[in-house]
């Protein structure tokens, strides 16, 4: 669990321990509803500040109560989630496009 005093803005950053007890930033891309829960997706900075063609990893927390972020609970849960995230984006992509 990544625990947050407040609710983290969108560009918002936090920082988190790898495996290797390396501390990583990352930053949250977006907030969403799903099924009536809040879910948020995030990045690690390293991935977004590096000039590649190469899509980043994006994960996927579920926002509790107290706006901290946990771990999903299902496979399941992980891909409507997934799922979802890819429509908005995609939708978002649609709206640029016709600019």
């Amino acid at each position: 669990m990544l625990q947050n005093d407040d609710k983290l803005e969108v560009g918002g950053t936090f920082k988190v321990l790898d495996e290797n007890d390396q501390e990583q930033e990352m930053k949250v891309l977006g907030y969403l509803l799903v099924e009536d829960k809040e879910y948020v997706a995030v990045s690690f900075i390293e991935d977004i500040q590096q000039d590649s063609e190469e899509d980043i990893g994006i994960f996927f927390f579920k926002v509790a109560d107290d706006n901290s972020f946990v771990m999903m609970e299902s496979e399941e849960e992980f891909e409507n989630v997934s799922a979802a995230y890819i429509k908005l984006e995609k939708n978002n992509f649609t709206k640029q496009k016709k600019r």
